[in-house]
């Protein structure tokens, strides 16, 4: 009676070892679906050398990130592909062709806003997103910093 019951809990520790490592992994592969646009991030870095870059400070984005309506437009008037150059991550899940496969703005269309890019480090951060919260800091770093208030 004893060797059933240890074999029935080693059985019972396994299957929960296999649930555990199922769970982990099906994590992982998540976090593959989102990855660093590197085309916005030289384009981003293109745009803070040439000084088209707003200096202002952390926890301004909410105010100054374009709308739903100035996204339409840009994307009516120049097309999703110059959409995607704005924005630090892609998410493979969604079509080529939908606006929510873009992740991570940092600009409104005209100059690189260094708190879009320190929300998007934050927000790269909490969700594992380690490559882009890397070149996120380091568009930040090429960013001067603006003065105290």
């Amino acid at each position: 009676m004893k060797a059933v019951i240890r074999r029935t809990a080693f059985l019972d520790w396994i299957a929960i070892g296999v649930f555990l490592f199922a769970i982990d992994a099906g994590a992982a592969d998540s976090g593959k679906t989102v990855e660093l646009n590197e085309i916005a991030s030289t384009f981003a870095m293109e745009l803070i050398k040439q000084g088209d870059v707003i200096a202002d400070g952390k926890g301004a984005w909410s105010e100054h990130r374009p709308s739903a309506g100035e996204e339409n437009e840009f994307i009516r008037v120049h097309g999703l592909a110059e959409y995607a150059k704005w924005h630090l991550g892609i998410d493979h899940r969604f079509s080529e062709t939908s606006k929510r496969r873009y992740k991570f703005p940092y600009g409104d269309f005209k100059n690189v806003h260094r708190c879009g890019l320190l929300a998007a480090k934050a927000r790269a951060r909490q969700y594992g997103y380690m490559n882009i919260k890397d070149a996120a800091a380091e568009l930040v770093h090429a960013v001067k910093t603006p003065p105290k208030e």
